[in-house]
């Protein structure tokens, strides 16, 4: 059977909406809760995530090859299953031990669950052409906070941490499991390689070696330490700076509205340019954003900027690949891309943490300023690159 577009990508948002809700974005609403009912610190609470990601960083590059070798509809079922498994542990945790073994398991749940699965799923369905549709689902996955921070406060308000935790562990029993089941297509599309094309089989060793995956890598590890550490020190940094907490919140609130936004035009694009040009405007924007921060600017511009990047990074870490390397390899890059993001993301928290406490928050921020220019640099150098062969091209 024939699956429309429209109605994977369609099914795959909305699967991505609850697995970032239900995991990523899960301890914002019911941090404070789970403080009041075990009397755990928030550094045991906070520590679920990095565990997690750390877990989902070491599961990624097996399941980019799984996923490789199928069309990714059961890895993206059983992410939603684990998801479950580790929702329903939480709910249950009265011991420290058993509330970071429920968070291991909901990161092997993300590891097949959340963007860069669902982004190798797609290149399997559609090759080359899935550009398109990364963009389109990486609008679904942005509402993911809009939908589930207020679904969770409302349902912890209602019915307490426990219970909410029960409540996502059912939907993605009864919806997004069956979903990915049922929605997605049952094998993957056979591409058929053109002589154009930059990487085949058998040079996918020499990989690592190359220039343009280390520049990837490089930035995907800068950009995931630099928005972790904001959006988990954001308000303790800008308080510092002179904003009131409430103030800090309210322009807080830009960001989301500014992915999504800067997504729309990518979209609006058509894909008429080469995703290099994304990651450049995406890296650009991420500095500009740190910039603007440091030297005083309008903290509302500055996060806009940054809003609109991160945004736009998002798309080009699951297009970029695809188009530099092509699609027979896609997933299995994909996962070898997410390991050190990940790992990078489970160690911003802490990191970010011992910036603070030892050089101040004034510096914490001049120094992710520097650090953000960084990933435009190597943007730049991948642009170099391929400039350089395509010369050599154009010369033999």
């Amino acid at each position: 059977m024939t699956l429309s577009r429209a109605k994977v990508v369609s099914s795959l948002g909305t699967v991505q909406i609850f697995t970032w809700g239900s995991s990523y974005y899960l301890l914002a609403p019911l941090a404070g809760k789970i403080a009041e009912d075990t009397g755990w610190g928030h550094a045991l609470i906070s520590a679920g995530v990095s565990v997690a990601l750390l877990m989902s960083g070491l599961a990624a590059p097996k399941v980019g090859h799984w996923i490789g070798q199928s069309s990714g509809r059961a890895a993206l079922s059983l992410g939603c299953a684990l998801m479950a498994i580790g929702l329903f542990l939480l709910s249950i945790a009265h011991a420290p031990w058993v509330y970071l073994l429920a968070w291991s398991i909901l990161g092997f749940g993300m590891a097949a669950g959340l963007y860069d699965a669902a982004f190798s799923v797609l290149g399997a369905a559609y090759g080359r052409d899935a550009r398109s549709a990364i963009t389109q689902l990486t609008l679904w996955g942005g509402f993911a906070s809009t939908v589930c921070w207020p679904l969770s406060a409302w349902l912890v308000e209602s019915i307490g941490w426990r219970s909410t935790c029960l409540v996502y562990a059912g939907i993605h029993i009864f919806g997004t499991l069956p979903l990915c089941w049922w929605a997605l297509p049952h094998a993957s599309a056979a591409h058929t390689a053109r002589a154009d094309e930059p990487v085949r089989q058998s040079e996918v060793g020499v990989r690592r070696a190359d220039i343009r995956f280390l520049c990837i890598v490089i930035a995907g590890v800068t950009l995931t330490l630099l928005t972790t550490i904001w959006s988990i020190h954001m308000v303790t940094i800008l308080t510092t700076g002179g904003y009131t907490t409430v103030a800090a919140i309210a322009v807080g609130t830009l960001i989301g509205p500014s992915q999504v936004g800067a997504r729309v035009v990518e979209m609006m694009g058509g894909g008429r340019h080469h995703p290099l040009w994304t990651m450049l405007a995406a890296t650009m924007l991420v500095f500009v954003g740190f910039l603007g921060l440091q030297m005083g600017f309008p903290a509302a511009a500055a996060l806009v900027a940054y809003g609109a990047g991160n945004g736009l990074w998002s798309i080009a870490r699951g297009a970029l690949p695809l188009a530099l390397y092509g699609p027979e390899q896609y997933a299995a890059l994909m996962g070898r891309l997410a390991r050190p993001m990940l790992l990078a993301g489970a160690a911003a928290p802490t990191l970010g943490a011992l910036l603070i406490d030892k050089v101040g928050a004034e510096t914490t921020m001049a120094l992710l300023a520097v650090t953000a220019i960084l990933p435009f640099s190597m943007a730049l150098l991948i642009h170099v690159d391929l400039m350089r062969k395509r010369r050599i091209g154009e010369f033999l």
